[in-house]
């Protein structure tokens, strides 16, 4: 496959790491949108399996190539000298990643229940606790997640010819990303998110200024304030319906867009019975 270079730049100043980080991503979104069915064979899922190591391994390196290449002339593209020349990086002749068999899409994920096997459920809610968006990601964190699900949202208000963006967008401290942040802020909705979150204890450092320490002074406001306690109201009880009043806390399909599918069908019956429920108390 073909990288998008200018992406992969993008983690420039942020070490090696981020680089690989960055290209697995592109990986894994060319996966998405070549959407292949989990094979029933158990021989054709481990020759899967062994393609997406090798095409993993060989992501690595040509993201090294563009690493190598962008850390040769000793400074940025913004003209900041780099501290110290990385070490070299040496490549493995053969994969050393891990791969599920049975589902070679989902990933081994931290949840509230310990670490579990699948995918990362995304939604977008409105006032009404009515889902605008559901998605499926591959990866735990929220981070990154912030501006493709509110494209998502804009994508499905636009298909039922809505043409009205979302007023505000709210999220917890797991959204934040401030270029993301920015590209939301930039389309004309203004966003909420705390740069902590409500475990940490005090600021994290060097996040003291610039949007950090505005965000925080409109969570302090009484608007902005009120506006943020009113999200756990909003998206929490989604998660607590499906969860717990409807027994559905697992996928029962394999594969990415196979799980998309399911979860998108979870997300259109809850908002039938949110109406069916409204019917019948008017």
């Amino acid at each position: 496959m073909v990288f998008d270079r200018e992406v992969i730049e993008r983690a420039g100043g942020r070490g090696r790491r981020r680089w690989f980080v960055e290209a697995r991503q592109q990986v894994d979104e060319h996966h998405r949108r070549e959407a292949r069915p989990v094979k029933r064979s158990r021989l054709a899922r481990l020759l899967e399996s062994e393609r997406r190591l090798s095409e993993q391994l060989a992501a690595e390196r040509e993201a090294n190539g563009l690493y190598e290449a962008y850390i040769a002339g000793g400074v940025t593209p913004s003209g900041r000298r780099f501290s110290a020349r990385p070490a070299p990086f040496v490549s493995p002749e053969e994969p050393l990643g891990k791969i599920n068999l049975t589902d070679p899409d989902s990933r081994t994920m931290q949840s509230r229940r310990g670490w579990v096997q699948g995918y990362n459920a995304q939604t977008v809610v409105n006032e009404n606790h009515i889902i605008i968006a559901a998605e499926v990601t591959v990866t735990a964190a929220d981070f990154g997640h912030l501006d493709p699900m509110v494209r998502a949202a804009e994508r499905e208000l636009q298909a039922i010819g809505v043409s009205d963006r979302p007023g505000i967008v709210v999220a917890d401290a797991g959204y934040w990303n401030q270029r993301q942040m920015e590209n939301v802020i930039d389309r004309g909705m203004p966003v909420v998110i705390p740069p902590d979150s409500n475990t940490r204890q005090g600021e994290r450092p060097g996040w003291n200024s610039g949007l950090y320490a505005f965000m925080r002074r409109v969570i302090r406001s009484p608007e902005g304030g009120a506006i943020y306690r009113k999200r756990q109201g909003q998206i929490e009880p989604v998660y607590g319906d499906i969860k717990f009043n409807r027994k559905i806390d697992r996928f029962q399909r394999r594969g990415r867009a196979a799980v998309q599918s399911e979860w998108r069908l979870i997300a259109a019956t809850h908002n039938l019975l949110k109406l069916h429920n409204h019917w019948i108390t008017t």
